[in-house]
Formats: structure tokens, C-alpha cells, sequence
């Protein structure tokens, strides 16, 4: 185990002063590379209020190929069907663009190729066909993804957070053209792609000037006359978009459950780009490969990650051991009510110091909140973040300009979610560094 998948997992929680222990009923970190809603549900269901578990209920409608790409439809996913069930609206699409290729992919994604359509088994019940983005951006002539680390630490209200420490970037091993669909060195990413540090363009900011992955990434972009920023954006939009149409099924899932306060989830969003730097999602893969085996470079980046990740969801050695039997002055110390204030204006007026108005501000008021706790909690992950910013809910540019009335985004999230952002919008009022 210790030189497995894991190892770098092991290392982390070892380094932090943790104890591995089995078959105890007496542990404050689960964490499991499988799904354990299904094998584990009884021990589950029955989890002690400090005591956390690296997966959320439901965080497979995320992670589930079919899924994610024939679910709800995402501008930004390559159009998808099922076979055999949609097997007529397939052939309604293909009528319609009839030079597109396409891949057809199980679950899992194993066995990958570029078919025609006369190509496809249409009868295959486990699998499901996807248009291939044929028009790549190409570095050094080779096709590559990029891979967004992102962090799941609250549903209802939603809170996500993206690693910006760096991405995980790969390229494909062989030259994209002349083209050849057999070829599938040239379109698939695989465990024996080819690292930044190896491709001419990005090696001399990596290696030379000892920049990461995203910034070697981004060195490039801007010289070839590219804003990286842009292209940062829309890969971020792509994420949160995902989150809040799934929220509803995370939701539900996590109804059977004491409190989803014991759940918290890592995963990573594989993006392609075609030649106009426009983003495609792939695939968003639960719990995502931290081995250095084929890579030792990437061990600190995967360590970096997961001590990040662990203090921004509140797990290290002395905050679990307090959670146990922490007494009011040690909640006070880390997180006491007062931090968790805003608006003092609207909740020293009548409207909110009498009585707990429609405004929904005043929810935010001493006296009138319905969920400190939570608040508390959304505190401490800014506090303990580093290298994590929060996707959801969104940072302003400018929290004084921002209209809650006449923001269409604002106005379509429920309840929950609506006094999460207006209390960061508050937070960023009183103080810049929450903004983002």
C-alpha cells in the first residue's frame, strides 16, 4: 500500500501526524479511492459529527462518463448519445453535419478511436458515441489537455474551490499530423503521454526558468499573442456551470445522510482546446491519479495538493482532535461569531434589528441567521485555503457594483446559495482578500 496509488496520500497524512488504522470504529479521515456510499453505506449512515470522508454522496452523476456528456447539455461538451436508445436523434445530427468523426467510449474510456459512422456498433448497450473535436490547438504539433484540481467542500449552500498552485498539463506522444485516426498516439491521452518538461516550447520555461506547469502554459500562450486569462476563465465558468446544474442530484443523494458536513470531494476536469482556444470538457474523473510512478516530477505536485486540500477542508492533526470535544473558547479561537458578521448598516437598521425581514440580508444578522455554523465553516476554509481560490460562490471584481436584483445568475440559485454569496459579497466589503 505504501508504494501504491497511494503512497503520496500516505506520505502526507504520515507527515501531519496521523495513525492508519482498520476495522476501527474510532478514525477521523476516510479516505477511499472507490466510491464507498455503496460497499460502506452502513458505516456511512452512522458517521461521528467530526469525522470526514473524502467523497460526497452523488458525486458520481460528476464522474460517470454517460452521465456527464448525455446528461444536461454544456456548449461545452461534444455532443453525445446514447446507443441504441438515441440512436435516431444520432442519425438526425449526423444528417445535419456530415463531415464530424466520432469516438465511441464506455465508462471507462478504455479503447478510444476516431471511427466514421459506418464504423460504430449502434447496438452497443455500454457504450455511447461523442463527436471528436477535430480542429486541436496544438503546441510543437502535438495535441494536449489540461487538468483543473477541484474541490467540493459544501452542497446547500454550494462551495467549490480550483487549485491555482498549477494544472496538470500532458501531451500526446506523437505529432498530430499528417493525420492518421489508427495512429492513437497522435488524439489519446494516455498513462505514457509526454510531460511539459519534454516539449520544446513549454521545457525552456519549465526547466530553464523553473516556472510550473500553468505558468510554463501561460509564458507560451502570451507570446504567441494568446491571453491566458481568457482561456483561465472560461475553463473556470465551464467548471461551476457543471457544479450548479448537478447540485440538485447532490442534493438528494446526500438527504439519507446526518449532516453532508462529513463529506468533502477532490476532482480533477480534463479540458481539451480547439484551434481557437475554445474549451471542451472530457471528463471529470473521481478520485484522480496522485502516483508519481510513471512521473517522479509530479510528486510534489501531487503532495502539494493534497496537504493543501486537507487544510482546506479542516483536517489536520490538532483541528480533528479538537473538533472531538471542543469547548466554546477553542471554537471562539478559531472561528467566534463575530468574525462572521457583515452589513453592519442594513443590520443595524429597523428593518433588520426589530424583525427578520423578506430582505434577505438580514439572514446574515445576529439574531436572524438560521445557519452560523455553516458561515463558520466557510470562514475557516478561506483562512486555511493556500493555494485553493473559490470558484463558488463567484469572487467579485467589484462587490460595491454588484446588484444581487439584477443578477440573472444571483436570482436563479436557491435559497442557500443566494445568502453564501451575499455573505462573501459582505466579507469582500470589509476586506479585499475575500473577494476571491
Amino acid at each position: 500500500m505504501d508504494t501504491g496509488y497511494l503512497k503520496h496520500v500516505i506520505a502526507v497524512f504520515d507527515r501531519l501526524g496521523f495513525l492508519r488504522v482498520t476495522h476501527s470504529p474510532h478514525w477521523d479521515v476516510f479516505w477511499s479511492h472507490d466510491y464507498p456510499f455503496s460497499t460502506l453505506r452502513s458505516e456511512m449512515l452512522q458517521l461521528k459529527p467530526h469525522q470526514k470522508v473524502n467523497h460526497f454522496p452523488g458525486s458520481g452523476f460528476l464522474t460517470n462518463k454517460v452521465s456527464l456528456v448525455t446528461g444536461a447539455v454544456f456548449s461545452f461538451i461534444p455532443r453525445a448519445f446514447k446507443v441504441p436508445k438515441e440512436k435516431e436523434q444520432f442519425f438526425k445530427y449526423v444528417e445535419d453535419n456530415p463531415k464530424t468523426f466520432w469516438v465511441q467510449k464506455g465508462s471507462q474510456h478504455r479503447g478510444v478511436a476516431i471511427k466514421g459512422v459506418e464504423d460504430l456498433d449502434l447496438s452497443n448497450n455500454n457504450t455511447f458515441i461523442q463527436e471528436y473535436i477535430g480542429n486541436p490547438f496544438l503546441i510543437d504539433g502535438r495535441r494536449f489537455d489540461i487538468g483543473l484540481y477541484v474541490a467540493l467542500t459544501s452542497i446547500n449552500p454550494l462551495r467549490l474551490y480550483i487549485y491555482e498552485g498549477d494544472w496538470l498539463i500532458r501531451f500526446c506522444p506523437s505529432e498530430y499530423y499528417p493525420f492518421d485516426s489508427s495512429d492513437r498516439d497522435k488524439y489519446v491521452i494516455s498513462d505514457a503521454y509526454l510531460p511539459p518538461w519534454k516539449v520544446p516550447s513549454l521545457a525552456f520555461y519549465y526547466n530553464k526558468l523553473d516556472f510550473n506547469r500553468k505558468q510554463s502554459l501561460f509564458a507560451y500562450l502570451r507570446e504567441k499573442g494568446h491571453d491566458p486569462e481568457l482561456l483561465a476563465k472560461s475553463l473556470k465558468d465551464a467548471v461551476t456551470e457543471v457544479f450548479l446544474k448537478m447540485e440538485e442530484k447532490l442534493i438528494k443523494a446526500s438527504k439519507n445522510y446526518a449532516s453532508s458536513r462529513n463529506f468533502f470531494e477532490m476532482v480533477r476536469f480534463d479540458f481539451v482546446l480547439d484551434e481557437n482556444l475554445k474549451v471542451y470538457l472530457l471528463e471529470v474523473n473521481m478520485s484522480p491519479n496522485l502516483s508519481s510512478g510513471h512521473f517522479p516530477p509530479n510528486k510534489v505536485l501531487y503532495e502539494q495538493i493534497v496537504f493543501s486540500l486537507l487544510h482546506l477542508v479542516g483536517v489536520d492533526k490538532t483541528t480533528v482532535h479538537q473538533k472531538k470535544q471542543m469547548s466554546e473558547d477553542e471554537r471562539n479561537m478559531l472561528a467566534s461569531t463575530k468574525d462572521i458578521q457583515t452589513y453592519s448598516s442594513e443590520c443595524a437598521s429597523t428593518e433588520c434589528s426589530k424583525s427578520c425581514s423578506e430582505n434577505i440580508v438580514c439572514k446574515l444578522c445576529n439574531g436572524c441567521m438560521t445557519d452560523a455554523s455553516a458561515l463558520r465553516q466557510a470562514y475557516m476554509e478561506h483562512l486555511n485555503r493556500y493555494t485553493w481560490r473559490r470558484l463558488f460562490p463567484i469572487p467579485f471584481e467589484s462587490a460595491s457594483t454588484f446588484n444581487p436584483a439584477s443578477d440573472e445568475q444571483f436570482q436563479s440559485l436557491n435559497s442557500a446559495n443566494k445568502v453564501m454569496t451575499l455573505w462573501f459579497r459582505g466579507k469582500c466589503l470589509q476586506d479585499p482578500a475575500w473577494c476571491s
